[in-house]
């Protein structure tokens, strides 16, 4: 690419990277201000000025690249949240029925989805998203999927369905925990293997004890740590089922592979505390910034004409994972 063709490039996305950045700014702070998930101010944001992108103007191609590269950039700096070692502390039983509760989320999800009539991508989408972490689970996982017309309304409903069950499951599964008269440890287990969106993990664990958060952002973690073989199992079975309309087969998307490396650079390397919070801090950021791209893109109409089945997809999933992990608890 010339010099030329770069500035060019640049002129081009700047107008939309600029005011979904701006947007995205202002979800974070609503988000600190009012104590609501930064993902779901980011898509209502996003929303609303959703005309920007519509309209065919000078945003268009910023928000596009927001809602791609900004996305997939996010993801990678994911990796920096997560060590191997975290499995060895967790115990192999416990993340043995993690990983089966993840695989039977997602394959309720498929099942479901095709029962109902729904599109079975759609399935693996929400079920990835509820087993793994939520949002940013639901964008990682779109990535790699065939894209289609509903594309992008998908991933949407996704995000807003995960992030409404894992406010409520904020709030409620504390409140189970204490019901069943959960020591700090298992309490910790159930709300880290069950509840969707890390931020969410993180003040339900803390509101029980600090035990308890302590061991419930472990558990998440090694959910987290579980989107790997999950995106590389959905695309060996992508490129079993699906070629692309000019006979391609999908190829494993370098952003896992970042995801990969950066993973094992915190597994083996005694990284500085500030590089580490920092690569955190800029992938929530680009996080929300790609979700307030991908609401600029929706269109209101079209969620209107879904109706309840994803709705009632997303809650089945989220009870199934909620039950496994708590019969897991009564017999360990």
């Amino acid at each position: 690419m010339t010099m030329t063709n770069f500035a060019t490039t640049c002129k081009n996305i700047w107008p939309g990277l600029g005011i979904a950045t701006i947007t995205g700014m202002a979800a974070l702070f609503l988000s600190e201000h009012y104590g609501a998930p930064a993902m779901l101010f980011a898509l209502l944001l996003g929303m609303a000025v959703s005309f920007l992108y519509q309209s065919d103007g000078p945003c268009k191609c910023g928000i596009d690249f927001s809602a791609t590269t900004l996305l997939r950039t996010g993801v990678v700096l994911l990796g920096l949240r997560i060590a191997l070692g975290d499995l060895v502390v967790l115990g192999w039983q416990t993340a043995a029925m993690l990983a089966f509760a993840i695989f039977s989320t997602i394959s309720l999800g498929v099942l479901i989805a095709k029962s109902v009539g729904l599109q079975k991508r759609f399935g693996a989408l929400t079920g990835g998203s509820v087993a793994i972490c939520g949002a940013s689970a639901a964008l990682a996982i779109s990535t790699i999927l065939p894209a289609g017309k509903n594309h992008e309304r998908d991933t949407l409903l996704t995000v807003i369905g995960v992030t409404a069950m894992s406010t409520i499951a904020m709030v409620v599964y504390p409140i189970i925990a204490g019901q069943l008269q959960m020591s700090d440890t298992e309490a910790g287990i159930f709300i880290g293997g069950t509840i969707h969106d890390v931020a969410q993990v993180v003040g339900a664990g803390y509101s029980v004890s600090e035990d308890a958060g302590d061991m419930a952002t472990l558990t998440k973690l090694v959910r987290v740590a579980m989107l790997v073989p999950v995106v590389m199992i959905m695309m060996l079975v992508i490129k079993r089922s699906h070629v692309t309309s000019d006979g391609a087969i999908p190829k494993l998307p370098l952003f896992l592979v970042g995801f990969v490396a950066l993973m094992l650079v915190n597994s083996f390397v005694d990284l500085p505390e500030i590089v580490t919070e920092s690569g955190k801090q800029v992938s929530r950021f680009f996080l929300v910034v790609s979700i307030t791209a991908i609401g600029m893109k929706s269109n209101l109409g079209k969620l209107a004409e879904v109706g309840i089945l994803p709705i009632v997809l997303i809650v089945t999933e989220t009870l199934w994972i909620a039950l496994l992990i708590l019969g897991y608890l009564c017999f360990i």
